[in-house]
């Protein structure tokens, strides 16, 4: 044995992970800190969707006894939070999906396609999305009422796609440029017109950005609540966050209902979470991977 071997060896190998040991152990305590913060606001907020407004007046924190289910009940059947539900689920559905398609075929056109206009039609859209909102807000209200569709649900589901479709393409457009060029030179040797490129080439290349946008773009219009309050009147047109506001009044506000209520919009977004979180972090993290 050389002496470079002998002076190379580490004198204490049962030492060494010990270090390693404690960083991980203090990673994991740092996960379970912010795991019980944000999941803390959370889990109140069940307990008191199964507890009565004099319940929870009587002591904010205290666990239900009984737990009242009846509530869910209550909220979906006497207080139509069905309706609110199935007209959410109607516009929110409907917007994401012309959303994402029109969104998915804009951003492979503006990433690919080399045309005069170009860039000034991405800056439009860029410029679109540093603005806030509301400041179209009066002028949206006077297009519907214009062509009829305000107090409508389609013309609120219109509204959306205008308020999401710039920051799909933004979002997309950035993950198509980087398809590498020779999958597109193949598909055209082999056939393919442009449309075939873009639903068997640029849709499965991109479902991970695809997926990103359409979680994104479903929980923002799923919570949306100003477009909604003031285009919409009808109540059997309400929204889901509309019907929930229902339940305060001027002088009384019913917490254990609206807290029934917040727990049954959340349901949904917590189901589109689990079934497409993988691609969610594929999604955001495809930049960070050469």
């Amino acid at each position: 044995m050389t002496v470079t071997a002998v002076l190379d060896r580490d004198p204490h190998p049962s030492q060494r992970p010990l270090p390693r040991l404690f960083g991980r152990g203090a990673l994991a305590l740092v996960l379970v800190a912010y795991t019980i913060y944000t999941l803390g606001p959370f889990l109140w907020l069940a307990t008191m969707s199964v507890r009565t407004t004099a319940e929870i007046s009587a002591d904010h924190y205290a666990w239900p006894r009984p737990f009242h289910w009846e509530q869910f009940r209550s909220a979906w059947v006497d207080s139509d939070f069905a309706t609110y539900f199935w007209n959410s689920t109607m516009v929110v559905v409907g917007a994401v999906a012309v959303v994402t398609f029109v969104g998915a075929a804009a951003a492979h056109a503006l990433a690919r396609y080399r045309f005069r206009g170009n860039r000034l039609i991405y800056s439009i859209l860029f410029s679109s999305i540093i603005f806030p909102p509301q400041i179209t807000l009066i002028s949206l209200y006077q297009i519907l009422v214009d062509y009829n569709l305000y107090n409508s649900l389609v013309g609120l589901s219109l509204v959306y796609v205008s308020l999401q479709l710039p920051l799909t393409v933004y979002l997309l457009e950035g993950f198509f440029a980087r398809i590498p060029q020779d999958l597109f030179d193949a598909a055209k040797m082999d056939g393919y017109g442009d449309l075939e490129i873009f639903w068997r080439i640029v849709l499965p290349v991109g479902m991970p950005a695809i997926a990103t946008t359409l979680i994104l773009n479903f929980i923002q219009l799923w919570n949306e609540f100003l477009f909604a309050v003031v285009l919409i009147t009808d109540p059997e047109k309400r929204t889901l966050p509309i019907g929930i506001r229902a339940f305060m009044g001027d002088h009384f506000q019913d917490i254990g209902m609206i807290a029934t209520g917040v727990m049954i919009s959340v349901i949904p977004v917590i189901v589109a979470y689990v079934f497409f979180s993988e691609k969610l972090i594929r999604g955001m993290t495809a930049g960070a991977i050469k």
